[in-house]
């Protein structure tokens, strides 16, 4: 399944070098072949300047979006457009997130059919909207339905490996609530575990990838009174909410998220809103006796590593939910062989799939939670 280490591990012994890593198609008859050349075949002399110059920096633009769609079904006629930008702005990678795609209750997490139909909807719109001319997709992995928690993907971009990890934190708006989405995190990173491949020299765990990022409905919230907090909201004193923005406090902290980064934040709270409308839930004077909620920055885009650069962070301003979806572009630098266009004729091929290596998370708080969102 790996045959670009076996590649490796055999070009290494042919030019006596450590440091050499390629990328070729995933063919079994490929790694048998090279296996049996490593083997029975003495290798001939080749120049090392043959084949490497060095390690270069490859760019490409990544799209990533989340929204927490609150169980709403989509309407044919719905402007993915406004969120994905396309047209206008078109990227290498889109990586989307979504949350609540169906409504948490359970009826839903035991019967799947209407939720298949949900699911069938949007990425039919998403592919409209990204692609008309696009077939059928290349890899599509599904994992199970549940209520809260995370969903962690990866991949391998030329030499590098990058990690996307979708989660739906603990909500709650309460003093100390923060505890539980802190734990949330904690446990995510500490139990997520791929699949090491058949040499076991594949990352393990999410922090151990060249490259995070980690999107979603991170449910912090701000550390206000409700009346302070959508006083500022009305005067778009962004700077001032965002000093007691709960994510910002653990991020410049260093506890959970030491070592992350997020971009400025310039757009408005994005949670929680009357549906299809532009009013904030509790804001309403012609509404009586509703349950005060403060504006807050809930769906967030945060990344870890060396070689990303964040060139936009907004938000879009479809009112399908009582959240309004996130969107972040990324460049992200990846390693690439210096004359890797003379090996990709040999190896021809710049991604490696991982398939479903999700495992089950041990501990029953987060196997209950919702993976649907990614």
């Amino acid at each position: 399944m790996w045959p670009k280490f076996v590649a490796n591990k055999v070009l290494r012994n042919m030019l006596g070098s450590n440091n050499l890593v390629v990328d070729f198609s995933n063919s079994t008859e490929t790694m048998l072949e090279l296996e049996e050349t490593s083997s029975s075949v003495p290798p001939s002399p080749i120049s090392s300047e043959e084949y490497i110059t060095g390690h270069d920096k490859d760019k490409h633009k990544i799209f990533v979006g989340s929204w927490n769609v609150g169980g709403i079904a989509p309407p044919d006629d719905l402007n993915m457009e406004d969120w994905l930008c396309a047209e206008t702005e078109p990227a290498d990678i889109y990586v989307l997130g979504f949350q609540e795609v169906v409504p948490l209750n359970a009826g839903n997490i035991v019967l799947g059919f209407e939720n298949s139909k949900i699911c069938t909807k949007w990425n039919s719109l998403i592919r409209e909207a990204l692609n008309s001319s696009a077939s059928k997709p290349v890899h599509e992995d599904k994992v199970g339905e549940f209520r809260k928690g995370s969903v962690s993907v990866r991949f391998f971009l030329l030499e590098t490996s990058l990690c996307f990890v979708c989660s739906h934190l603990a909500s709650g708006g309460k003093e100390g609530d923060e505890k539980n989405r802190n734990a949330d995190a904690s446990e995510i990173l500490s139990c997520t575990r791929f699949s090491r491949g058949p040499l076991r020299n594949l990352p393990r765990k999410i922090l151990d990838h060249d490259q995070v990022i980690w999107l979603g409905d991170l449910n912090y919230r701000i550390y206000l009174p409700h009346t302070k907090t959508r006083s500022l909201v009305q005067k778009k004193e962004w700077n001032v909410l965002l000093e007691k923005d709960q994510l910002k406090a653990e991020l410049t902290e260093g506890h959970v998220f030491q070592g992350w980064h997020e971009g400025i934040i310039e757009f408005a709270p994005t949670y929680k809103y009357y549906q299809n409308s532009q009013v904030y839930y509790g804001c309403d004077q012609k509404r009586k006796g509703e349950k005060k909620r403060a504006p807050a920055w809930c769906d967030r885009i945060i990344w870890f590593g060396k070689g990303l650069k964040q060139k936009q962070y907004s938000r879009s301003e479809s009112r399908l939910s009582d959240h309004r979806p996130v969107r972040a572009i990324f460049t992200a630098e990846t390693e690439v062989l210096g004359n890797s266009r003379r090996l990709g004729s040999s190896f021809p091929g710049r991604f490696d799939c991982l398939g479903n290596h999700f495992e089950e998370f041990p501990d029953e708080k987060i196997s209950s939670n919702d993976r649907t969102s990614f």
